[in-house]
């Protein structure tokens, strides 16, 4: 278990109107990415707490699913964990995933956009990743920020949100 650091990390939640921190980090693939590799895309950047758990496999199976929908809108999902690129590509095959997962095995990123937060299960207190999801403009700026996250029609919300910021 990781030791309790920072339990105000909540307040360092970027919210909308500001600049997206910038970011690199390792895709399942391997493969460096940073928000600045997606120039003139938005980004569903969702942070949740480890590959092929139930919640996160909801999660995970529900942004596939409607893929196509973000991608018709210019939408590039990020699912983040602290899981090796090893798991996220066994979770990705077992699943038939369609997103792309970022490792942030160190939580540099988590900790970022404040989804490294003191977390209580069964009267034990904990540092790990609160599912969160931000909603980044092409332009870089945070558009919408879902600071508490419930895996069930989440990704529905996202693009509902989504579908509306474009329209304007």
């Amino acid at each position: 278990m990781e030791p309790l650091r920072s339990p105000n990390s909540q307040n360092n939640i970027p919210q909308p109107g500001q600049q997206a921190p910038n970011f690199t980090a390792l895709d399942q693939d391997d493969n460096q990415l940073s928000l600045t590799d997606f120039s003139d895309q938005w980004i569903v950047l969702y942070f949740y707490p480890k590959d092929d758990t139930p919640g996160c496999t909801v999660e995970a199976k529900d942004f596939t699913d409607l893929s196509q929908e973000f991608n018709q809108l210019k939408a590039k999902i990020l699912g983040v964990s602290t899981d090796s690129s090893k798991s996220h590509c066994r979770f990705i095959n077992k699943y038939n995933l369609s997103i792309t997962l970022l490792s942030d095995p160190e939580h540099h990123l988590a900790e970022l956009y404040g989804a490294w937060r003191l977390k209580k299960f069964m009267g034990k207190e904990y540092m790990g990743i609160a599912r969160s999801t931000f909603l980044i403009s092409p332009d870089r700026i945070i558009a919408h920020t879902w600071s508490i996250v419930k895996p069930k029609n989440h990704a529905e919300q996202v693009l509902t949100k989504l579908q509306e910021l474009s329209a304007t």
